[in-house]
């Protein structure tokens, strides 16, 4: 008895062993086609951003309203912009209009009205020829109004 306990447990070892085995090549192939499915998101077109959102922070009305969006084609293709949209008229968005080849740095300017006093959070909506066509920035910052030095009134007829 104890022979026969002994091999079906030495059988199930065997076994064991070498379902094993056949299953590393099986995790292999996933990872390798992991890798191949990653390398063909980024054969095409690929933007990559300094920074997604832009903090104007506290500024002051009428403040200077520019910030730019600095991006590269880390893709394997011309890059295309073919919209950039605010998300209300006070914010206004410039983009390329040329391609952006592979390895090539662009910016996106956006433009904030800053005679808007108050906290404000908006978007720029890009449209792009990338697998992911949609691509959303953000400014936000704050707005105070310009605060006005009060004088001492003058007396009429004073020569002071």
């Amino acid at each position: 008895m104890k022979k026969l306990i002994n091999t079906i447990c030495l059988l199930a070892l065997f076994v064991g062993l070498a379902a094993a085995q056949t299953a590393t090549p099986a995790a292999d192939q996933a990872k390798t086609a992991e890798k191949e499915v990653k390398a063909k998101d980024i054969n095409g077109p690929q933007m990559e951003f300094e920074k997604l959102v832009m903090d104007y922070g506290e500024i002051e009305k009428g403040s200077e309203p520019l910030r730019q969006f600095h991006f590269t084609n880390v893709g394997l293709e011309p890059l295309i912009i073919k919209n950039a949209k605010g998300s209300c008229g006070c914010t206004v968005p410039d983009y390329p209009k040329e391609p952006i080849l592979p390895g090539q740095s662009a910016t996106i300017d956006v433009r904030y009205d800053t005679n808007r006093i108050g906290q404000f959070t908006k978007t720029v909506t890009l449209t792009t020829n990338m697998e992911e066509p949609k691509l959303v920035l953000t400014i936000k910052g704050k707005v105070n109004n310009v605060a006005v030095e009060e004088s001492v009134p003058e007396k009429e007829g004073s020569i002071f």
